[in-house]
């Protein structure tokens, strides 16, 4: 729940951060690679832990799903000559992702899963909603937010699929 809880601050922060300094789109590209890399990394270790059959499938597209984006992300930073730029935002979801992973690597079986699962949906949502509200609005580059809005789309679906595996455990 820390990670959550931390997660949730640091993007309710965001568009208090936005207003007094607004994010470059180097630092949005930054936080959204960072969300996807998060992302991935907690579906790899699921798939080193889980044995349940839909927690491996979920994994699975969460993998290929956010290397799928980011892949996108970092051939248009390229395409476009910017540097992604850390910022504190990108640092505290590495930090918080850091310790949710050791958090669930604690867990076994049906704890695991279920644990796996919930962080998920409060990932999903908390990303969107700061895709949403924060990140596609803060963009000015078109190719970025447009990046932004397909990955949205493609999170929001992750979102109801979380949900569902939930429901499933």
């Amino acid at each position: 729940m820390r990670f959550v809880i931390f997660l949730a601050s640091a993007v309710a922060m965001a568009p208090l951060a936005a207003e007094a300094q607004t994010l470059t789109d180097p630092q949005i590209a930054h936080i959204a690679y960072t969300a996807g890399a998060i992302d991935i990394k907690s579906a790899q270790l699921a798939l080193k832990t889980s044995k349940a059959k839909a927690v491996r499938a979920f994994a699975n597209d969460m993998v290929r799903d956010h290397e799928a984006v980011n892949k996108q992300a970092l051939a248009l930073v390229k395409k476009l000559n910017v540097t992604p730029e850390d910022n504190p935002t990108s640092k505290a979801l590495t930090s918080q992702g850091d310790a949710k992973r050791k958090e669930l690597a604690a867990l076994k079986g049906k704890a695991f899963d279920k644990a796996y699962a919930q962080n998920e949906v409060a990932y999903h949502q908390l990303v969107n909603s700061s895709l949403e509200k924060t990140l596609i609005p803060g963009s000015s580059n078109a190719d970025l937010k447009a990046l932004l809005t397909t990955g949205l789309k493609i999170f929001q679906g992750h979102e109801q699929h979380a949900e569902q595996l939930v429901t499933e455990l």
